[in-house]
């Protein structure tokens, strides 16, 4: 992770990806995204939010 890399708030990134906060929460503690935790604080990487849309983009067809 860059070192100047922004952290979101789970409620931030949940907003960025349309997903509930919870959702966030249940795929962080079960690793299925990174997160940084600090204390009770998790806070989840921008690019950990462009992983997840790039991952799951469906592209367009092309014209018939």
């Amino acid at each position: 992770m860059d070192k100047t890399q922004k952290l979101l708030s789970v409620d931030d990134a949940a907003a960025a990806l349309g997903l509930k906060a919870v959702t966030l929460r249940q795929w962080a503690a079960a690793r299925r995204i990174s997160r940084v935790k600090l204390g009770r604080r998790v806070l989840i990487p921008e690019s950990e939010v462009t992983r997840l849309i790039e991952a799951n983009l469906v592209p367009a067809l092309l014209e018939r």
